[in-house]
């Protein structure tokens, strides 16, 4: 599922980066740096699911970044109780 969640995560960053760049340190206009927005915040799906499109691809992109973060975080857990465990409850180095 991660490969799911990554490429609109990826999407999301690389437009929003981009943008903020090629407007303050490129010296483009918000009129030219505007089709990374479209990408951005996910305009593109209206023409496909209508004007719900652009909301639903903002909260599916949040709900993906936050299931990210919690299972990520817990497989770090595991690992960091596993590697506790192993070392008989003393301090990992």
């Amino acid at each position: 599922m991660a490969p799911l969640v990554l490429a609109p995560l990826l999407l999301s960053a690389v437009t929003g980066v981009g943008y903020r760049l090629l407007r303050d340190w490129g010296g483009l206009s918000r009129d030219q740096v505007h089709p990374l927005m479209v990408l951005h915040e996910g305009e593109w799906l209206q023409g496909w699911v209508g004007e719900v499109g652009e909301t639903l691809y903002v909260l599916l992109n949040g709900l993906g970044l936050l299931w990210m973060l919690i299972t990520g975080g817990f497989m770090a857990w595991e690992r960091l109780l596993r590697s506790w465990r192993r070392h008989g409850g003393k301090g990992v180095t």
